[in-house]
């Protein structure tokens, strides 16, 4: 039976029998009889038909958690007693400067702690990591916080904070960011990404009228047009051009800072896998260790209210 639940599950991520067999490479037919067995099994119907297309009525609704829960139950049954007797993928989603950033040393970890998982990085903005997380597509996902409410279904803990600062070419004078930013054009943080949001609504509410200039969504290609003489922009401090020798200013945008928000999205239902816990505890000790560097370097800390990295954190 736990192949008609799968099915059941795919259908009610696809809306459609014909999406779900695409998905799961089954006929229609066979997603239908399979539909039926389950449904005979459980003694009632999971979809209103209507001609061609079948709905999820409200029996079918409430068995879509339940389901979901016994799916995680019987593959625990099969989670073996060590670490290193794991097997099989883990499908981690990751943006792109956590993929160049934080997420390398965190996989090192991770081979060593389970040698036999074989990580798959899925790279990806941030809404689409949110939606294959939530749709089961990928195990979890290193991403930015969302400007809205998450589906209940997912949980969410904070990894870290990283503050926005301005960037100038290195030839332009002057100390006001807010100023800066009225004369030069902007190069722009995607407006349509979660952390060009935050920057549109920083603009917003200090009232701030800029020139136009480029509009992009990739903060390392932002840096070297900024660099290339081509404006200033608002970026996160995150990415590889922190790593090379200064070619752009940062400026401090002081009491006016604001932040991006790094955080952990997985499924409630898989927090407390096994393989899910370890790379909680290899993502967790690669932040102590981060912080404790900059400490000793004095570098000023951009991983404040790294949940993961507290004593109390999961």
């Amino acid at each position: 039976m736990i192949r008609e639940i799968k099915t059941f599950l795919a259908i009610a991520r696809c809306g459609s029998f014909a999406g779900a067999g695409n998905q799961i490479g089954l006929t229609q037919s066979a997603v239908s009889a399979q539909v039926r067995n389950l449904e005979e099994a459980l003694g009632l119907r999971l979809f209103d038909r209507t001609g061609r297309s079948a709905h999820l009525n409200a029996a079918g609704m409430r068995a879509v958690p339940l389901a979901e829960q016994i799916l995680e139950t019987f593959a625990l049954m099969g989670q073996p007693e060590s670490l290193s007797e794991f097997s099989g993928e883990l499908r981690i989603g990751a943006i792109a400067t956590v993929q160049t950033g934080l997420l390398p040393p965190v996989l090192l970890r991770l081979r060593h702690e389970a040698p036999g998982v074989a990580p798959k990085l899925v790279p990806g903005v941030s809404l689409n990591l949110l939606s294959q997380v939530d749709a089961g597509d990928i195990d979890l996902a290193v991403m930015i916080r969302p400007p809205f409410a998450l589906p209940k279904e997912l949980h969410a803990e904070r990894v870290r904070l990283e503050p926005f600062v301005l960037i100038t070419p290195l030839e332009v004078e002057g100390d006001d960011p807010f100023q800066l930013l009225a004369e030069h054009p902007l190069v722009r943080y995607d407006r349509g990404s979660f952390g060009g949001r935050q920057v549109s609504h920083f603009l917003r509410k200090h009232r701030l009228e800029t020139r136009p200039g480029l509009e992009l969504d990739e903060l390392d290609a932002i840096v070297k047009m900024v660099e290339s003489g081509l404006g200033v922009a608002l970026v996160p401090r995150a990415g590889l051009w922190l790593e090379r020798e200064p070619t752009v200013r940062v400026l401090s945008l002081g009491e006016a800072t604001f932040h991006r928000e790094l955080m952990l999205v997985s499924r409630h239902s898989a927090q407390q896998l096994p393989l899910h816990q370890v790379f909680r505890r290899c993502l967790r000790n690669e932040l102590c260790e981060q912080q404790q560097a900059d400490a000793c370097t004095n570098v000023p800390d951009i991983r404040q209210g790294a949940v993961l990295g507290s004593p109390s954190a999961p």
